[in-house]
């Protein structure tokens, strides 16, 4: 039997409408994509790679409460508002993870007043 448990952390942004921060499912962990605000101050850096540490961080602390770390990342999504920061988000992002590094696409959208979101989908071993 399935077992479908929701986390939540308050060292991560409160989600801003109807979903949850993340979602524990059997072995697997869902983290909705999380903005690069800090979770206490709520203030949003403008440099995108100061954007990248902080949703990774986000991450990590969702991660954190489901005794999860960014090692049992399988899956990310990164979002990007423009591509041309592809290439700073991932000088952080290969920082932040370690080999194997996740499978992930990257793509270009539309962001309300960000550079980057991510989400990600963890196996606990």
């Amino acid at each position: 039997m399935s077992e479908r448990k929701e986390i939540c952390t308050p060292n991560a942004p409160t989600p801003a409408g109807p979903y949850s921060q993340g979602i524990m499912a059997d072995q697997f962990v869902f983290v909705a994509g999380q903005r690069p605000q800090d979770p206490v101050t709520g203030e949003i850096k403008k440099d995108i790679k100061e954007q990248t540490k902080q949703v990774i961080e986000n991450i990590k602390a969702i991660l954190k409460e489901s005794n999860c770390t960014l090692n049992d990342v399988v899956r990310t999504t990164v979002y990007l508002s423009d591509i041309k920061y592809f290439d700073e988000m991932n000088s952080v992002y290969q920082e932040m993870f370690s080999r194997p590094f996740p499978a992930r696409t990257t793509m270009g959208v539309q962001l309300r007043g960000i550079d980057v979101e991510i989400d990600v989908i963890a196996w606990k071993k």
